[in-house]
C-alpha cells in the first residue's frame, strides 16, 4: 500500500499551519471505532455523552460542552452567551476573531470588535484600562466580553499571573470572559499546570481539536453554571449544529484520553523550540517573539522570503517586512526542521546574504 507521505495527493511536509498536519492514529482509530451501527443524530449518543463526561473529568466538576465544525463557529457562538445589540467585545489587536474570521463576529453577534493594543501578542492591561475607563455613555458600545487567546496568535503564553490581572480587570466591571484556545494543550504543556487551574476565572472556552490532532472539529465548554443555557438555539441558528455528532464527540473522547492533546502540544511545543535553536546562529534570520508554544516568527529578508516559500510552503505574516510564521505541529519531524534549515542556508549563499 502506499503511504500517505508517498501519494501524489499529499502536500510536502512544512511549516505552514498545524492544520497542515494529519490527524492522529489515536483519533483516527476512535472514528472507526463509532463507525459501526446507527445512533441517535444531534448529539443524542452514547459516544458523545462519553466525551462530555470526560470534559466534566478534566474540570473537574459539571460543565456544558457543545461540538462544532470549526473554529470561527466556536469562537462566535460561544460569545452569543454575551451578546447585547448595544455590547462590544474587547480582543488582542492580533486576535484571531478580528483578522482572520472575517465579518462572522460582527454578522453573527451583532456587536463590535474593539482591539486593544498586545505586546508580544499578549493584551497590555493598561490598554484594556484604558478603554473600560472611557466615558461615552450611550453613546459608545458597551463592552461586555473579553476574549483571550492562548497560546497569543504570534506563538506567547500568558502567565497564570497575566490571565489574572486581565480577568479581574473583566470582572470588576461586569464583562464576560472567553478564551480561544484553538492550541490550548499547547499552553498547558508549556506552563505545566492543569487546564482547571489556568482557565478557573474562564466563562466561555473554545477548546480545539483540528489544531491538535483532530479530523475537525471544536468544543464550546461553558465553565460558569447557568451560562449558556440558549446555546442550543445559537448553535443552531449558526450552522454548527452536526446530525452526526459521535464521529466529532469520538474524536474528542480520544483527544482527553490519557492527555493525548497535552502530548500532542508538547511535541508541538518542542519542534518549535527545536526549530528556533536550528535557526539562532543564521545571521540574517531574526527572531520576532518569544517562542513559547509551536510557532517561531522571524524577521528574514525579503528577497528569500519566495524562493523559501517554493522549497517549503509557508505564511508570511507581513511580507512587506520580511515577518514569517513557522509553525510545528504534533507530528513535525527533525529531520523536517533540518531539511528546512538547510535550504535556509543554502538559499542564503546563493543570494549572497
Amino acid at each position: 500500500m502506499t503511504s500517505p507521505e508517498r501519494s501524489p495527493d499529499a502536500f510536502p511536509r512544512g511549516f505552514a499551519s498545524d492544520n497542515f498536519a494529519g490527524v492522529h492514529p489515536k483519533v483516527m482509530e476512535r472514528i472507526q471505532a463509532v463507525n459501526h451501527g446507527h445512533a441517535m443524530a444531534y448529539g443524542d449518543d452514547a459516544a458523545t455523552a462519553r466525551a462530555r463526561a470526560a470534559f466534566n473529568d478534566l474540570f473537574g466538576r459539571q460543565v456544558a460542552t457543545h461540538f462544532v465544525f470549526n473554529g470561527t463557529g466556536a469562537n462566535v457562538t460561544a460569545l452569543m452567551a454575551f451578546a447585547r445589540t448595544y455590547g462590544a467585545v474587547l480582543c488582542s489587536d492580533v486576535a484571531h476573531l478580528c483578522n482572520d474570521e472575517s465579518t462572522a463576529p460582527e454578522r453573527f453577534l451583532g456587536m463590535r470588535l474593539i482591539p486593544l493594543r498586545s505586546v508580544d501578542g499578549k493584551i497590555d492591561p493598561e490598554a484594556l484600562k484604558e478603554v473600560l475607563g472611557r466615558g461615552h455613555g450611550v453613546h459608545g458600545a458597551l463592552p461586555v466580553a473579553l476574549t483571550l487567546t492562548q497560546p497569543t496568535e504570534v506563538g506567547t503564553v500568558y502567565t497564570l499571573e497575566e490571565l489574572k490581572i486581565l480577568t479581574s480587570l473583566a470582572r470588576s466591571h461586569g464583562l464576560g470572559v472567553h478564551v480561544d484556545g484553538a492550541r490550548l494543550g499547547c499552553a498547558v504543556a508549556s506552563l505545566g499546570v492543569p487546564a482547571r487551574e489556568m482557565l478557573a476565572d474562564v466563562d466561555a472556552l473554545s477548546f480545539g481539536g483540528t489544531k491538535q490532532g483532530m479530523l475537525g472539529g471544536e468544543a464550546v465548554i461553558f465553565l460558569t453554571p447557568g451560562l449558556g443555557q440558549e446555546y442550543p438555539y445559537n448553535q443552531k441558528h449558526a450552522m454548527q449544529l452536526a446530525s452526526k455528532m459521535r464521529f466529532t464527540a469520538a474524536q474528542f473522547e480520544a483527544l482527553l484520553e490519557d492527555g493525548l492533546w497535552i502530548e500532542n502540544g508538547r511535541l508541538a511545543n518542542a519542534a518549535a523550540r527545536e526549530l528556533e535553536r536550528a535557526v539562532q546562529d543564521i545571521p540574517f534570520i531574526q527572531r520576532a517573539f518569544p517562542v513559547e508554544a509551536n510557532a517561531v516568527f522571524a524577521r528574514i529578508p525579503v528577497e528569500l522570503l519566495e524562493p523559501l516559500q517554493q522549497e517549503t510552503f509557508f505564511w508570511p505574516w507581513d511580507e512587506r517586512a520580511g515577518l514569517v510564521r513557522w509553525m510545528c505541529a504534533f507530528d513535525t519531524r527533525t529531520e523536517d526542521i533540518q531539511a528546512f534549515v538547510s535550504a535556509i542556508r543554502r538559499l542564503g549563499v546563493t543570494l549572497g546574504l
